[in-house]
């Protein structure tokens, strides 16, 4: 599994706080002059993530495995196009997403099985860091009572199987070299924020005089 350098994920179910805390993130680092800092998210806003997102909110109504092709192709433009991941990470950037191929495998593998997930995005090279922020799926989805509508994902008895099978598949990332955190993301977002930061500080491209900032 090739892995990319300088570039770190936040998985989690929904609900779990990787939207929030990429934001609280990109707060932190927003005057940071040694760490230049790239936040991204999946799916994307180019114009198969929109179509995605679409499908998602239930707008428009596409096959699981429409989906999951969507998912990937818009993948594939977020690592590869001019202002992508690669170009950010390889360019001495922080780069941060919030979800990436583990998100496919583990939702388009419960709606699709996991081969068609897997051979889509076998070939996608992997995060330096993952962090899973983990949450009971009874909190997020309190959490997430006060939204206007929910997504297609957003019922307990799926986000019993997100988390499931998020914590089954975290050992193949482990194994290939690939630094794995577990977060409980039931604290609060801003001790849940110092933990993000304190696994962050730790990369490589962190000196030790950040750490303190």
């Amino acid at each position: 599994m090739t892995i990319i350098p300088n570039f770190a994920v936040f998985e989690g179910g929904d609900g779990s706080g990787t939207t929030t805390q990429l934001s609280l993130l990109t707060e932190r680092l927003k005057n940071n002059e040694k760490i230049r800092f790239f936040p991204t998210f999946e799916p994307t806003d180019g114009h198969i993530g929109k179509l995605i997102r679409a499908a998602l909110k239930k707008d428009t109504e596409l096959q699981p495995q429409t989906i999951a092709m969507l998912f990937a192709a818009d993948r594939n433009e977020h690592i590869n196009k001019d202002d992508g991941i690669l170009k950010h990470a390889i360019n001495g950037e922080l780069v941060v997403s919030d979800r990436y191929v583990l998100s496919s495998l583990v939702y388009q593998g419960i709606e699709c099985g996991d081969e068609l997930p897997y051979n889509l995005n076998s070939r996608y090279p992997a995060p330096e860091t993952l962090i899973f922020f983990d949450v009971e799926p009874e909190i997020a989805l309190k959490r997430m009572k006060n939204r206007a509508s929910r997504e297609i994902y957003e019922y307990l008895d799926f986000q019993v199987l997100v988390r499931q099978k998020y914590l089954s598949l975290l050992d193949i990332y482990r194994n290939a070299g690939i630094r794995v955190e577990i977060i409980d993301a039931g604290k609060s977002a801003p001790e849940v924020s110092n933990q993000v930061w304190s696994i962050l500080c730790t990369m490589p491209i962190f000196n030790e005089g950040e750490k303190s900032l």
